[in-house]
C-alpha cells in the first residue's frame, strides 16, 4: 500500500523528534559549559515549531484528498505524543539553562493521562475488536496549550504568565482524559451489549 502525502507529512514529523531532543541536550551542556551555543536552542526552537505545523498540515492533507488511513490514524497521534512528551521531559528538570522549567507535577499528570488512555484503548481493542476515538475540542485544547507551554519555555518569555499556562493546559489535560475515560467506559458497554 503506497503511503499518502499526509502520511508522509507524519513520517518526516516523527524523524525530527530525535533531532529535536539531540538539540536541546546539546543546548543544555553548552550551558554547562559556559559556552552558551544560542544556535542549538533557536534550531531545537523551529523544529519543534516545524512538527506543530506540520500536524495541522498532515490533517488538512488526509481531509482535503479524502486521504485518511488507518497508518495515519494511528501515526499521527503517536507522533503528537512523542513530540510532546520528549519536549516535557526535556524542559521539566529546574536548571539555568531555561528561565522557566514545568513543575513535575505537571509532567506527572501528562504521562499518567497518556498511560490511562493508551491501557484503556488497548483493553476496548481487546475486548471489543476496535476502539473509535471522537476528536474533543478539550483534547485540541489540551495539545494546543501543551505546545504553548513548551514554547514559552524554548522561547524564554516571561515567566509571570507560565504558571497561568501550566495551570490551563493541566486542566485541560484532566478534562479531555476524563472525555476520553468516558468515552471509552461506553464502547465498552456497547461492546459488551451487541455481544449478548
Amino acid at each position: 500500500m503506497p503511503l499518502t502525502l499526509a502520511n508522509k507529512i507524519t513520517i518526516a514529523r516523527m524523524l525530527l523528534i530525535p533531532l529535536f531532543i539531540i538539540l536541546v541536550v546539546y543546548f543544555e551542556k553548552s550551558v554547562a559549559r559556559n559556552e552558551t551555543a544560542l544556535i542549538f536552542r533557536w534550531t531545537a526552537t523551529g523544529i519543534f515549531l516545524i512538527i506543530f505545523l506540520l500536524d495541522a498540515l498532515d490533517g488538512y492533507f488526509a481531509r482535503k484528498r479524502n486521504e485518511i488511513s488507518k497508518l495515519g490514524t494511528l501515526l499521527d497521534p503517536l507522533t503528537d505524543k512523542a513530540m510532546l512528551l520528549s519536549a516535557l521531559i526535556l524542559l521539566s528538570f529546574p536548571s539555568n539553562v531555561f528561565e522557566c522549567s514545568l513543575p513535575p507535577w505537571f509532567v506527572v499528570v501528562v504521562i499518567s493521562r497518556d498511560i490511562i488512555l493508551v491501557g484503556g484503548a488497548l483493553i476496548i481493542q481487546h475486548l471489543v475488536g476496535s476502539v473509535l476515538v471522537r476528536p474533543r475540542i478539550a483534547g485540541k485544547g489540551t495539545t494546543f496549550f501543551q505546545a504553548v507551554v513548551i514554547l514559552w519555555i524554548l522561547f524564554g518569555l516571561e515567566p509571570r504568565f507560565f504558571s497561568l499556562l501550566v495551570g490551563i493546559a493541566a486542566g485541560l489535560t484532566f478534562i479531555s482524559g476524563i472525555q476520553y475515560i468516558i468515552d471509552g467506559i461506553r464502547q465498552l458497554e456497547k461492546g459488551s451489549n451487541s455481544a449478548k
